[in-house]
């Protein structure tokens, strides 16, 4: 069967590789010149089966009204005349119960552990160098407030098969030695063992040649203008997609199937089709940093709950990442923003690197209120979805991927997961 691939970040490179391996023709079109040029560029690069409780839970809504106005709020809500950020917020409200929070995080382990066994089979098979370190993920907190709300998700996670367990600050030292600048302000934390950590532009870009390789087509620098519809009887179902290419000619192309891996822009593109997804950007940051006193800085991967931050080492560098900034589809930096991040970091390692040539981005992260992401078929009998993986693309990427492939071909995915129909 030939498919089509809409969006080469984590989601759709995944989704292609996984695909070709079913035997499948399979076509990925992007509008950027290579393969992870948006959200998949420079997160927090971590593996985070541990960081599944979503931004909607029961203490949600308080925060975020202290947050308001706010610059260096973890995150920060700038209203706009749009129907789709207020819908989404109503949405988001909804979502903040402890029952939908409970059921929420049950998906998102569900599917970020498959998703981590999938990414070790796959670095296995590939042997893909994208600095990957496989020494966990340490949770560290310097608020008591903050520390106690955490441990009915940490105990759920446990419950669920992911080992998020309690560790003191002693033990937080001997996990992360580069922490004792601030151990006299640590109150406690949770070390997962399992997680990892990586770059995942190299990782994506790794996997998009690899695929390549293998025989799928990547058609880049090619804008994607709309899917054509027609209707058969009493089914509709997706007869091409129209492109813009680089060199100003328009061009349909025909398939069996289609593939919508599109992160944030895949709302825009569904909502002539009349698939509402209530999906809606949230703008992260990153700091990446050269690494001057490899001693001084972290080598485990770290998570900063109470200013909301995650740290990374890939390499000779420490990428730090966080906030969250609902401001629609722009991406330009708010230098505020980007500073919050370097005097956390600053604070945190002080002689770690060289704090004076940062190098700052924002990317897009396709945030459902539910923080689950839309994974499966819809009403057009061969279009699918594999969008709205919001903070969790990364760790989520490539069980996404082989789930949607064996959708298209007619299995049954191996994962406990509640895949939509719309």
């Amino acid at each position: 069967m030939k498919v089509i691939v809409l969006g080469a970040g984590i989601i759709g490179t995944a989704s292609a590789w996984f695909l070709n391996k079913s035997g499948h023709d399979v076509t990925v079109i992007d509008r950027q010149p290579g393969a992870a040029l948006e959200t998949s560029f420079a997160n927090g690069c971590q593996i985070s089966v541990s960081h599944a409780e979503p931004w909607a839970n029961p203490s949600a809504p308080l925060k975020i009204l202290q947050w308001l106005g706010q610059e260096d709020a973890p995150l920060l809500y700038r209203f706009h005349p749009d129907w789709l950020q207020w819908l989404w917020a109503l949405h988001f409200l909804r979502e903040c119960t402890p029952a939908r929070r409970t059921a929420n995080i049950r998906q998102i382990v569900a599917l970020s552990e498959y998703s981590r066994q999938t990414l070790q089979s796959v670095r296995a098979e590939t042997e893909i160098d994208y600095d990957c370190l496989t020494r966990g993920i340490l949770h560290f907190y310097t608020d008591q407030k903050e520390w106690e709300a955490s441990q009915s998700a940490a105990a759920l996670m446990r419950d669920l098969g992911c080992p998020r367990n309690s560790v003191t600050p002693d033990q937080i030292l001997k996990i992360e030695p580069s922490l004792a600048t601030i151990f006299p302000k640590m109150v406690g934390g949770d070390f997962t063992a399992t997680d990892e950590s990586g770059d995942i532009y190299k990782f994506t870009t790794g996997l998009a040649n690899h695929a390549a390789t293998a025989g799928v087509n990547f058609l880049f620098n090619s804008q994607i203008i709309r899917l054509l519809i027609e209707e058969t009887g009493a089914h509709a179902r997706v007869s091409g997609v129209e492109l813009l290419r680089a060199d100003g000619r328009r061009e349909v192309l025909r398939a069996d199937a289609f593939v919508v891996a599109m992160g944030s822009f895949s709302q825009a593109l569904l909502k002539p089709l009349g698939i509402p997804l209530i999906m809606y950007p949230g703008k992260g940051y990153s700091a990446t940093y050269e690494i001057t006193d490899t001693d001084a800085a972290p080598s485990v991967a770290l998570i900063d709950d109470g200013h909301k931050l995650v740290f990374s080492r890939i390499g000779n560098r420490l990428r730090v990442a966080g906030t969250c900034e609902l401001d629609g589809y722009a991406t330009d930096l708010h230098m505020a923003r980007c500073e919050i991040i370097t005097r956390r970091t600053r604070e945190l390692f002080p002689q770690a690197c060289d704090y004076a040539h940062p190098v700052y981005w924002a990317g897009l992260r396709p945030l459902t209120p539910s923080n689950v992401p839309y994974i499966g078929k819809t009403r057009f009998k061969n279009l699918f979805l594999n969008t709205g993986h919001g903070t969790l693309g990364w760790t989520m990427g490539c069980g996404s991927g082989r789930a949607i492939a064996d959708i298209i071909s007619g299995r049954q995915p191996d994962v406990d997961f509640s895949f939509v129909g719309m």
